[in-house]
């Protein structure tokens, strides 16, 4: 069995060289195959979260809905994951991640089951479902907590980098799931899908353990504390924006790609994957260049990229100016969301449980916010174009208000990481 050792212990030699030194010490600081577990459960539970997204277009055909009932649908998970993100920090911070995984894992798996079983023949069953769905997207806020408290403070971004990789599962999701609709249907991947989460629940229950020094049982108004400081709401802020662009994509490309350029699903859920693994990819790689050069530095170049792509992306003429557009957006997301939980750790680690539930939950807002506004601009203009304008307003807003705390956090953040 793995143990955890403290920061700054059992160093490579010195005439190593100092990318390998620094590898070393990260592996060494903390437990693997927790960090493993981590990431595998939470890259299942997102690949089942944004289901709903590559299968949008049969579902649709099959129920007749409209785009603002499509929209509406792809979102609703997204939210019940940001409002289900805050739970299930108070619920790590009470009885530990492990447990917490096990149980939002269970009632993932018993909610696909039904929906195989049972079926789904209305707009109310797919909000329902997606209701269930939810459930996975809140992973977010015990796989990170999960990871984080086995690492020290100058590992931080790296390990929740990988941990947090796991938004990699959209790419299951969008790769998949358009393949097996067409050859079983739509409702049928409900049920395919609880067989690698079923695979992935063993290999939690034996491979994760939580980090000694767990921090004890506070009440819950406690937990809420960070609340009341206007760092907690900006680092909100920030991540609305970052996870918010990533996820409400991640959850709409499809819907994008079929109506827009009249691609086949499975040509458009190809295209969403490129798109998603892009973002995903650059997670980790983010929480790593936050170590090295600051998240602040890190997330102003993050918020002016994905502004002017998101603009961008609003009159895009062609299927490849536009999928360009998208991978870069996606590039600097997914690089914004390793450097905001570079952050977070910084300055609240002594609540990273209920500030990861707070900050994941305002990420699920800002993707609830993109994807029901692209279905309701599609209604309603007949483009695409106004939800993603408005989204990149919201990118140049954050990189404002960035610029307006960044002396003020270095100045009081105490932290020998860099910020």
């Amino acid at each position: 069995m793995a143990t955890a050792y403290l920061a700054g212990t059992d160093r490579p030699p010195s005439t190593a060289p100092a990318a390998k030194q620094a590898a070393d010490s990260f592996w060494r600081s903390g437990h693997t195959p927790t960090l493993i577990a981590a990431f595998l459960y939470f890259d299942f539970a997102f690949m089942v979260w944004v289901i709903l997204g590559p299968l949008a277009p049969d579902i649709a055909a099959a129920l007749s809905l409209s785009p603002a009932q499509k929209g509406l649908m792809v979102a609703t998970p997204t939210l019940m994951g940001a409002a289900l993100r805050v739970v299930n920090g108070l619920l790590v911070d009470r009885i530990g991640p492990k447990r917490s995984g096990a149980i939002g894992q269970l009632i993932v798996i018993g909610g696909l089951l039904s929906a195989w079983t049972l079926g789904v023949d209305s707009f109310g069953g797919t909000l329902v479902l997606g209701v269930i769905l939810g459930f996975a997207g809140a992973s977010f806020a015990i796989a990170l907590p999960l990871a984080s408290r086995w690492y020290p403070a100058e590992h931080q971004g790296k390990a929740m980098g990988l941990a947090g990789m796991g938004n990699s599962g959209t790419v299951l999701a969008a790769l998949f799931a358009p393949t097996l609709a067409k050859l079983f249907g739509w409702n049928a991947v409900l049920g395919l899908a609880c067989i690698p989460l079923s695979i992935v629940f063993v290999m939690y229950m034996i491979m994760a353990k939580d980090a000694p020094g767990q921090p004890a049982a506070k009440p819950i108004a406690a937990h809420f504390t960070p609340l009341k400081t206007g760092d907690a709401w900006w680092l909100m802020g920030f991540y609305a924006v970052t996870f918010g662009g990533f996820s409400g994509l991640a959850s709409s490309l499809t819907i994008y790609f079929t109506d827009r350029f009249a691609l086949t699903t499975v040509a458009a859920g190809y295209c969403t994957a490129a798109c998603v693994f892009a973002g995903s990819l650059v997670r980790p790689m983010g929480g790593a260049l936050a170590d090295r050069v600051g998240g602040i530095r890190a997330l102003l170049v993050v918020f002016a990229v994905a502004a002017i792509a998101l603009a961008g992306v609003s009159i895009a003429s062609t299927l490849v100016s536009a999928l360009a557009l998208f991978v870069l957006a996606m590039l600097a997301l997914g690089t914004g969301n390793g450097a905001v939980f570079q952050l977070v750790p910084q300055r609240f680690g002594q609540e990273i449980g209920v500030m990861t539930g707070l900050v994941g939950m305002a990420g699920g807002v800002g993707g609830f916010w993109l994807a029901s506004s692209l279905g309701v601009a599609r209604q309603f203009t007949g483009s695409f174009a106004g939800g993603f304008l408005v989204f990149a307003a919201l990118a140049v807003l954050a990189l404002g208000g960035l610029l307006a705390v960044k002396a003020g956090w270095r100045a009081r953040w105490s932290t020998a990481a860099r910020i």
